[in-house]
């Protein structure tokens, strides 16, 4: 996982700038506490069981992403795919070109005339999209929430994302490996409120200070990288014995190189992002970021197929998966090829 969102100049910035960090909206209620292994169902939470057990063969799915055209949700598609042939259903792939409920709603409205099957989806707001998704639960379809969820998630009969406050402890460790186990570190953030990233936050701080960091606090880019540069410029003008900087997304790790690059600080005050994309790889092999927290998109794919198939052949459904991670750096990088996320399947 159930977490600056989405580090990309190949697509449009606008779509891009929607995504991650915003993606990161919603996953509190799917940074759970049971992780599972990759190629597994994982563990579970009040597991919903029926005794029998029908065949799955024909049915109906639908994925709808956060943004469709996010390395993230391409490769949770890719994941998903692969699941859906093996089990014999087919998977349509869905999403806004932004990270937006107004954009995300009429999607769903129109999968939700369609009664699929099973509806698998990452809401893009943890109210606005109730109300749609409830409409499609009540038209007959499973609703699996994958990534992201709802303040309200009644509707679902599962929910997978990555655990979010263990990426955030994570991400504090790698740091503390950077700088040497001791230093000011802080935290350049998204917006208040974003579930995901908020949760890397607060594992971060709670990380910091296990390892005996200074945490000096967080700050706010609005998912800008300019913006996120101006805090970097302000913190290492107060603070120049600043160590490591933790960016809880793409734009965020953007802005951070940016600035520290400017004032000749790029490589010496450390930064650790999150994400795997194909841009975020250049950025650590290029040495503009010292380490990348890689969540599991691929595995929550196929983990919400697996889930939905379970409901809908009356099959033992777990209602909260948590997904891990793995910390990538130069040195590791070739060692963990498996863990980056594809621009297509």
């Amino acid at each position: 996982m159930n977490e600056i969102n989405s580090i990309r100049r190949e697509r449009d910035q606008m779509s891009r700038k929607s995504t991650r960090g915003l993606r990161v909206l919603l996953a509190a209620g799917l940074s759970l506490a049971v992780a599972v292994g990759a190629g597994c169902g994982g563990g579970n939470n009040n597991n919903s069981t029926s005794g029998g057990g029908g065949s799955a063969q024909g049915k109906k799915l639908t994925l709808i992403a956060g943004v469709k055209g996010d390395e993230f949700y391409i490769t949770m598609n890719c994941g998903a795919q692969a699941e859906a042939k093996k089990e014999g259903v087919s998977l349509n792939f869905q999403g806004p070109d932004q990270f937006d409920a107004s954009l995300q709603t009429p999607i769903v409205n129109a999968v939700a005339a369609k009664k699929p099957d099973a509806i698998l989806i990452a809401p893009t707001d943890t109210k606005a999209m109730y109300a749609p998704i409830k409409q499609a639960e009540s038209n007959g379809s499973k609703i699996v929430l994958v990534d992201t969820t709802l303040d309200n998630a009644s509707v679902a009969v599962s929910q997978i994302a990555s655990d979010n406050l263990g990426g955030g402890k994570t991400a504090a460790d790698t740091l503390a490996k950077l700088i040497g186990g001791k230093g000011k570190v802080f935290v350049n953030n998204v917006k208040p409120g974003i579930s995901t990233t908020d949760l890397r936050a607060k594992g971060f701080q709670e990380g910091a200070k296990a390892a005996g960091l200074q945490y000096i606090g967080q700050q706010y880019n609005q998912d800008d990288p300019a913006k996120a540069a101006s805090i970097t410029k302000a913190i290492i003008a107060k603070n120049p014995d600043l160590k490591g900087i933790f960016a809880t997304n793409l734009f965020g790790a953007e802005g951070t190189a940016s600035a520290l690059k400017e004032a000749g600080l790029l490589g010496k005050v450390k930064i650790v992002g999150f994400d795997a994309g194909p841009k975020q790889v250049r950025d650590l092999k290029e040495g503009l970021v010292q380490a990348l927290i890689a969540q599991r998109p691929a595995q929550i794919g196929q983990l919400g197929v697996q889930q939905a198939v379970a409901a809908l052949t009356d099959k033992p459904v777990k209602s909260k998966i948590a997904t891990g991670f793995v910390s990538i750096t130069k040195d590791n990088l070739s060692q963990n090829q498996n863990a980056l996320y594809k621009a297509s399947c």
